[in-house]
C-alpha cells in the first residue's frame, strides 16, 4: 500500500520567494525517484507564508530513502535558514475516496 506524505512549510516573512525557488528546485529530482508515484507542490490561498507538498510513495521505505538523498538533504539544509517554524509532516494511508464521477443532474 502506498504512503502519502503531506509536508507543511512556513518561511519567514520576506523569505517566501527564496523558499519557493528552493522548493521548486527539489521537486524535479524528487519526482524522478523510482519510489515516487507523484509529488505536487502547493502554496496557500489564504495564508501567504504557507507552502505544502503532497507526495505519494510506493511504501514508507521509499520515502525514508528520499529523505537521505543528496537533493533532499541539500533542500532541507537550505530551507532551515528560510523557515520560521519546524517542518510539519504527516505520513498517511488512504482509507477512502479516489477518482470519481460527478453525480448525474437531477431531472
Amino acid at each position: 500500500m502506498s504512503v502519502h506524505v503531506i509536508t507543511r512549510f512556513e518561511p519567514m516573512p520576506g523569505r517566501e520567494a527564496a523558499f519557493r525557488e528552493e522548493l521548486l528546485r527539489v521537486n524535479r529530482p524528487s519526482r524522478a525517484e523510482i519510489g515516487c508515484l507523484s509529488i505536487h507542490v502547493f502554496e496557500s490561498l489564504r495564508e501567504p507564508l504557507v507552502f505544502a507538498v503532497h507526495s505519494d510513495w510506493v511504501d514508507e521505505a521509499a520515502f525514508e530513502l528520499h529523505a537521505t538523498l543528496p537533493h533532499t538533504v541539500e533542500f532541507l539544509s537550505a530551507a532551515e535558514a528560510l523557515l520560521s517554524q519546524p517542518v510539519q509532516e504527516l505520513r498517511l494511508r488512504q482509507i477512502g475516496g479516489g477518482a470519481g464521477t460527478a453525480p448525474a443532474p437531477a431531472r
